[in-house]
């Protein structure tokens, strides 16, 4: 394993200099700092974040890894997180992986130099680097998805049922012709939403289309639901109503409706998950599938405190509910 003395016979400067360098010390002359860290870059040095925290005397650090930090969903997960951890004494460190598998890798990597007490994460469809937190000992908590392996405990919400749940509003409200709108394949939120919509759907044979004549996959993101909205609106019949996946994917199915003149409830019904602060402001208001985010960010930390004062626990899986909340945007009267 390389030393710091290794980093400064490559870079050619003192020991002092290599620490102040990676520590981010504005003395350090640039070119200097760009050849110290080139130089731990090839001999694959790490500092020791352990002992560098015990000399500052801070107190212990949590990760908290999630997949999107602007969707209110996560940030709810984080306040949740935060709380519960202040008032155990320590600090809470955010870590946006952008639904990105690298990005994740790399914040694992990160939480394992620094030496994290713990690690709070809302896992990508493949996330087999958790596995190294494990094998180093060092605890993790999934949230919402849960994990490939089993490494750690996990806090989730029964999102298939909940799905379900939303479908059949749609249907008792008079809908027929009802499109799912969900996330990436492999996400098991939105392979969940996907399959409770086909559960009701089936049942009820509402739709009368092919298994995936009403369904589109786009990112969690705005501009990709936009996409999948026009799409689906150019079909012959269109949908008559829209099960969205989340409050972030529902910003672009909203705009998409009220470019085409289509009111809400009235022209097009309208359900999407999670209960965004927006979603009561919108005319008429949004009809969601609340997600009990912040109750899920405090129970998780409670998972990871209890895990890190005894890591021999036996592995907690706990599954919260979700509570659908009509409002006029799925009301035909709207």
């Amino acid at each position: 394993m390389a030393t710091i003395s290794d980093v400064a016979e490559r870079a050619g400067v003192s020991t002092a200099t290599v620490s102040r360098a990676l520590n981010g010390k504005s003395t350090v002359d640039p070119a200097l700092a760009a050849r110290v860290q080139a130089a731990a870059a090839e001999l694959g040095y790490h500092p020791n974040g352990l002992a560098r925290n015990l000399r500052r005397q801070e107190t212990a650090v949590l990760a908290l890894i999630i997949s999107d930090v602007e969707n209110p969903f996560f940030t709810a997960i984080a306040r949740g997180v935060e709380d519960v951890a202040q008032t155990a004494g320590y600090s809470v460190v955010l870590c946006n992986s952008d639904e990105s598998a690298e990005k994740e890798r790399r914040y694992i990597d990160v939480a394992l130099q620094e030496r994290v007490a713990g690690v709070v994460l809302s896992p990508t469809g493949a996330s087999t680097s958790v596995q190294v937190l494990s094998q180093r000992g060092t605890p993790v908590v999934a949230v919402d998805r849960p994990l490939t392996t089993e490494v750690g405990d996990q806090v989730l919400v029964d999102t298939r049922l909940a799905a379900r749940q939303a479908t059949e509003h749609l249907i008792a409200a008079g809908y027929r012709r009802i499109a799912c709108l969900t996330g990436p394949a492999g996400v098991r939120t939105a392979d969940d939403r996907l399959a409770g919509y086909q559960d009701a759907v089936r049942e009820s044979g509402a739709s009368g289309a092919s298994d995936d004549e009403l369904v589109r996959r786009s990112e969690y993101r705005a501009t990709g639901a936009a996409e999948a909205t026009a799409d689906l609106l150019a079909l012959t019949p269109p949908p008559d109503a829209l099960l969205v996946a989340n409050s972030t994917m529902a910003v672009g199915v909203l705009e998409v409706l009220a470019a085409r003149g289509l009111r809400l409830g009235r022209d097009i019904g309208v359900v999407a998950f999670d209960d965004a602060p927006w979603a009561t402001l919108v005319d008429p208001p949004l009809t969601v599938v609340a997600q009990p985010a912040y109750d899920i960010g405090t129970r998780a930390a409670q998972l990871l405190l209890a895990r890190i004062g005894d890591n021999t626990r036996e592995t907690t899986s706990a599954t919260l509910a979700a509570r659908l909340i009509p409002r006029g945007s799925s009301s035909r009267t709207a």
